[in-house]
């Protein structure tokens, strides 16, 4: 095929045309027709945005260096705009790094360190480990610093290590929604209670027991009146019986808001007792809430580690009807934080939900 001369200003640099078989594509005949100053016009748009981009970047680079400044002189600074350090827990948070760094030194960035919430280190007290290795639940609750302090920790989840759900635990938390596991455990030891008055061979945990001995010696000194052994630790198997004969009498409706199904009992624990008043032979549990024994229990009953478990009012948060004669042990410490701090339900002094149905 023989070449075609192209017309002024159409060629490329042979100024040709293409071969017909090549198309020329849109931006080629745009480039092709262009003039000077048309492409000069376009390259000064194409300049300006570039400045106008180039300023936005730097623009946001020094806004984002000020904001991290002032995060880090913010993190560094308590309330009143003072510096403040934290060095509660520095000493047990502190971890040996390679070269010899600390794991509490501030990175090299420069960005606030984390606070430390001490939960690891308080159940990694040597006299924590210990006392709860040995069974103690009393030293447990000390080695915490006492009963409102060893509260404070379970419920700002700083006491990985106690477990409200353990059966063998004082701190042990049943309701309708917590049963015991296994459902039919027993406890590992029982006793029955010295020097009182009953009306069934009741047994306790050893701590529960001697605690209800005091109590009842404490009620005849001060003058109230003999308070009685009613009915203290059940089985899994005593309290199916007891379910449901309640069952049978009034329905499961109303027996649910009067016994407990087996396997969510205190009583199986071998901590709860129902107590009664015992002046002239032992009256019935129902009575004792107005009687001279009741008034003082629900008074006094933290002096000796018990605390009234099911008290008026608080069936929506319990699941069961007021029972003043139903007396549960969590020891000295803890009772004295229960009554201390104005506690009506177990639910409540350990931050739990609420458990008025299963």
């Amino acid at each position: 095929m023989r070449n075609v001369q192209a017309p002024h200003g159409l060629g490329g640099q042979n100024g040709r045309v293409p071969h017909p078989e090549q198309p020329i594509s849109r931006r080629a005949a745009r480039a092709a027709v262009a003039t000077p100053r048309a492409r000069g016009a376009w390259m000064s748009k194409v300049s300006l945005r570039m400045r106008w981009t180039a300023f936005a970047i730097a623009f946001c680079a020094v806004a984002a260096i000020f904001a991290v400044s002032a995060f880090s002189l913010s993190g560094a600074r308590g309330p009143g705009g003072a510096a403040s350090v934290d060095t509660s827990n520095a000493a047990a948070a502190a971890v040996a790094l390679p070269g010899g760094a600390d794991a509490t030194a501030a990175p090299a960035t420069g960005l606030p360190v984390p606070a430390q919430t001490g939960a690891a280190a308080r159940c990694d007290d040597p006299a924590v480990v210990t006392a709860l290795a040995a069974g103690k639940d009393e030293d447990v609750v000390a080695a915490f610093g006492g009963g409102a302090a060893f509260r404070g920790a379970v419920v700002n989840g700083a006491a990985p290590c106690v477990d409200l759900g353990d059966p063998h635990r004082l701190w042990i938390v049943v309701d309708k929604r917590r049963p015991l596991n296994p459902l039919d455990v027993e406890p590992t030891e029982l006793v029955a209670p010295a020097d009182m008055q009953r009306t069934v061979d009741g047994r306790l945990q050893p701590a529960a027991a001697e605690a209800l001995t005091a109590l009842v010696a404490a009620a005849a000194q001060e003058g109230v009146g003999a308070i009685g052994l009613n009915s203290a630790y059940r089985s899994f198997a005593s309290q199916t019986r007891t379910y449901n004969g309640y069952v049978n009498s009034l329905g499961r409706d109303a027996a649910d808001q009067q016994s407990a199904r087996p396997g969510f009992s205190e009583h199986q624990t071998g901590l709860a007792t129902d107590v009664a008043a015992c002046d002239s032979g032992c009256g019935a549990i129902e009575s004792f809430g107005g009687t001279r024994q009741g008034a003082w229990a629900s008074a006094n009953a933290w002096r000796f580690g018990y605390i009234v478990r099911y008290e008026s009012g608080y069936t929506d948060i319990t699941g069961y009807e007021a029972e003043p004669w139903h007396l549960r042990y969590i020891g000295p410490e803890l009772a004295k934080a229960y009554h201390d701090g104005g506690f009506h339900t177990l639910e409540d002094f350990f931050g739990l939900p609420a458990a008025p149905g299963y």
